[in-house]
């Protein structure tokens, strides 16, 4: 929306653009859904090295070493001696461990998921310009649903993260409007 220029854009030139940002919502969808899937794929990765690596160990000490240094610094300060070699324990009695990560049919429709997120959340952004003739309402009404939106993602952020699901939001909103101040700011 910042791109829209109200002083030389005209009808087809808004059209042009929104066409070229819906092309490029749809590269960076696709490329969010591949970097889930290469998260997913690099965790599973993780700690199936740290399962072969604690049952090749030579020792439960070194086994239990493993652990420890795989656990963030706040769970390692939760984590007993005694339950790190339980963990061990379990990882040993393993009936197999796979030789390699997989992905799952879960993990294929998450990234599908993450994909249309990106892809529809571009909609309610652009509608204003289908709807509005006028450019410099449109791109108004565009920036008030934009940040309106920036406000339920930021609830929803804030509620999952505990933060605080208003303060979250309105944190958004204040973020989103500095950057539209910006880049009107910038000649946007």
């Amino acid at each position: 929306v910042g791109a829209v220029s109200v002083a030389d854009a005209g009808r087809e030139e808004v059209r042009d653009m929104f066409v070229a940002a819906l092309g490029c919502n749809l590269a960076w969808g696709f490329v969010d859904a591949v970097m889930y899937l290469v998260r997913k794929v690099t965790d599973r990765g993780r700690r199936l090295t740290l399962f072969h690596s604690v049952r090749d160990a030579a020792d439960a000490e070194t086994g239990r070493k493993l652990i420890e240094r795989s656990l963030s610094r706040t769970m390692a300060g939760l984590v007993s001696p005694t339950e790190i070699e339980a963990i061990r324990g379990r990882i040993v009695a393993l009936p197999s461990v796979p030789p390699r990560p997989t992905l799952k049919r879960d993990d294929l429709l998450a990234s599908v998921a993450i994909f249309l997120i990106v892809v529809v959340s571009t909609f309610p952004v652009v509608l204003p310009f289908v709807l509005i003739q006028d450019v410099s309402t449109a791109k108004n009404v565009s920036r008030a649903i934009a940040l309106t939106m920036l406000f339920f993602g930021g609830l929803a952020l804030g509620r999952y993260a505990g933060y605080g699901s208003w303060k979250a939001g309105l944190f958004m909103a204040w973020m989103g409007t500095a950057i539209v101040v910006t880049i009107n700011a910038l000649g946007g």
